[in-house]
């Protein structure tokens, strides 16, 4: 029997709910999957069905806050081709090995290094808030984070949206928004590649992820509204709160695990 059969409504609407915070939050600054996927383990899912499942729900997601930056005039996809194209590469490298690898080896590595972008952010408080001139080529910065970003979304995930808008506004110079904006163009990207690779595997669970990805539809409907109206500085703090409670939660994880 399909195992959509066996999750009750209620499951679905629980993950619309969930989907709609994580929705907002990862339009605004990334970490919705704290949300997610704790979501789906709790209303029964098999482990290793989740991370296929929620990459079908983000990927609606991220989508839309992609389409609502695009026509707010913040992003335009034309001018991230090389990004698009190594992070495509990344994340299929990625996911292929997650499904045969533990990675165990990135569980004290990133919260580290999101702890140490929180700490920068936190001492920096103009980051962002303008555009500077880049640091490195945008030629660079495109194929470097396409292919290590993109593999480290298909491979684990965590983080991913931090590490782009970090590197988004202290090498290529972007103020927040723009960064927040661009930062959508690669997340679809790997998020599109690796639901790619996980529906050839039987690792998603449609009707689960159909659900929770309406519900992340109106969340990042709401929450790119707030990012097109808004300063800098309140992406900058919301970047600070996701980073933050997605390093405690990892740490706690290792620590209680």
């Amino acid at each position: 029997m399909p195992i959509d059969q066996d999750i009750t409504l209620l499951a679905h609407l629980a993950v619309l709910v969930a989907g709609a915070i994580a929705g907002f939050v990862d339009s605004i600054a990334g970490g919705g999957g704290l949300i997610t996927v704790p979501s789906l383990l709790a209303v029964g899912l098999p482990p290793h069905l989740v991370l296929g499942t929620n990459k079908l729900a983000s990927t609606m997601g991220v989508l839309t806050a992609l389409s609502r930056y695009r026509d707010g005039g913040l992003v335009r996809l034309r001018e991230w081709a090389l990004a698009i194209a190594c992070t495509a590469a990344g994340a299929a490298t990625g996911t292929l090995l997650i499904q045969r690898l533990e990675p165990s080896f990135l569980g004290w590595l990133v919260p580290v290094l999101l702890v140490a972008i929180l700490v920068y952010t936190l001492m920096s408080p103009d980051l962002g808030s303008r555009p500077a001139a880049a640091r490195v080529g945008r030629r660079t910065v495109q194929v470097g984070g396409g292919l290590v970003l993109g593999f480290h979304d298909g491979f684990f995930g965590p983080g991913t949206g931090a590490f782009w808008a970090l590197a988004l506004v202290t090498l290529a110079g972007l103020d927040l928004r723009r960064a927040t904006a661009a930062t959508k163009v690669m997340n679809a990207t790997s998020n599109v590649v690796a639901l790619g690779v996980f529906t050839l595997g039987g690792h998603v669970v449609w009707s689960l992820g159909l659900a929770m990805g309406a519900g992340q539809i109106l969340g990042a409907l709401l929450g790119s509204r707030q990012v097109l109206r808004r300063t800098p500085g309140f992406v900058r703090w919301f970047l600070v709160a996701t980073v933050g409670l997605t390093a405690g939660k990892m740490l706690l994880d290792r620590l209680v695990g």
